[in-house]
């Protein structure tokens, strides 16, 4: 497959999970197509207004931190290759590959259907994780706003909040997760997969570069923001060499909070990797998957709660005495998020605060 440049798909099969029909461009003329209409063009970047009844998700899942989650936008232009979320495009009829990083949906009502469901008498407040399917400090967060508007309301009505994301576009809402830092209401965590910005525009092509990303975790942690640096994903042979560096860069921005997670493959995914994974490192692409292989039991992903995140086997022993090691070695620990939910104010649909 060829390389797309600023995309990190480098097709847009649709899904056979769902047994949808599948199209295939078959003509005589295809062999002649760049001669006839001229060099293919990068697929530009859409985005569909979406209006649900709802935006607070519930979860029961063990092996996560949080029990509650608001996603602001659905694909993610940042287009990482890797991206455990790219399977929900299929719920829309819609391609994991290409389709995932150029068809987007925005959802501009959030704040509005949030605040309606924090004024239900019957809600009780646990921390909001943001970023959890997709970014939401995506690029088209600059146009719609929308994260800031649910953390306007968060602050407002003092509910906590966590969020992840690989963007320096975070600090645009430093005013706001500061005054809610002080009163102990959220928590950032930052993912950082390489030290190479090379490597990081062929893995996350239009996310922002580590030394951004770093820069970003030092100034959430200059302003009294809480913040981690998330290494996340560890992919063997591609970016493991990083582990140590990047835990290095983060303690020198004044972290001393890390987490680490290893490379998940689900559905579309794994198909995904492999064609980029022939794409740009065709020498190691078979070491990279027997590797992954041999941390999911043989297979190309393990979905079973805990061990999809944790893997097994002596390379994920391996990745992690050397997380451990390099973590004690700079006086950094896992971090500690407790959040204050004895603030919360509940709001009536006017927007204006509930005296009781």
């Amino acid at each position: 497959m060829d390389a797309i440049k600023g995309r990190g798909a480098t097709t847009s099969q649709a899904s056979r999970r769902f047994n949808l029909p599948q199209n295939e461009a078959d003509s005589d003329w295809m062999d002649a197509r760049e001669q006839i209409d001229g060099p293919a063009l990068s697929p530009r970047t859409t985005v569909i207004d979406l209006h649900p009844k709802t935006i607070l998700s519930f979860n029961k899942s063990p092996d996560v931190p949080f029990d509650r989650s608001v996603n602001a936008y659905g694909g993610c232009e940042h287009g990482c290759i890797y991206c455990f979320a790219r399977p929900t495009h299929a719920y829309h009829d819609l391609s994991p590959g290409l389709d995932f990083e150029t068809k987007l949906f925005a959802k501009p009502t959030a704040a509005k259907l949030l605040r309606e469901t924090l004024a239900k008498p019957g809600y009780n407040p646990a921390p909001i994780a943001m970023g959890t399917n997709t970014d939401p400090y995506q690029p088209i967060e600059t146009r719609y706003r929308i994260t800031r508007a649910v953390l306007e309301l968060c602050l407002e009505v003092r509910h906590p909040v966590t969020i992840t994301t690989k963007s320096d576009r975070v600090l645009r809402d430093l005013d706001l997760l500061a005054e809610m830092a002080r009163a102990n209401l959220v928590h950032v965590g930052i993912s950082v997969t390489s030290l190479d910005p090379h490597l990081s525009q062929l893995l996350e092509p239009r996310a922002a570069s580590p030394a951004k990303r770093l820069a970003a975790l030092g100034k959430l942690a200059a302003a009294g923001v809480p913040a981690h640096v998330s290494v996340a994903p560890v992919i063997p042979s591609i970016t493991d060499q990083f582990i140590e560096g990047i835990l290095e860069a983060a303690a020198a921005q004044g972290i001393s909070s890390a987490t680490w997670i290893i490379v998940r493959l689900p559905h579309e995914v794994a198909p995904l990797f492999r064609e980029w994974l022939e794409t740009h490192f065709p020498d190691r692409a078979s070491k990279v998957m027997a590797t992954i292989r041999s941390l999911r039991g043989g297979r190309d992903n393990d979905p079973a709660f805990f061990t999809r995140m944790r893997a097994e086997g002596v390379w994920a022993e391996l990745f992690r005495q050397r997380f451990r090691i390099a973590a004690a070695r700079h006086g950094i620990t896992r971090p500690n998020v407790t959040l204050d939910c004895s603030q919360f104010r509940r709001p009536t649909l006017d927007g204006q605060l509930s005296l009781l």
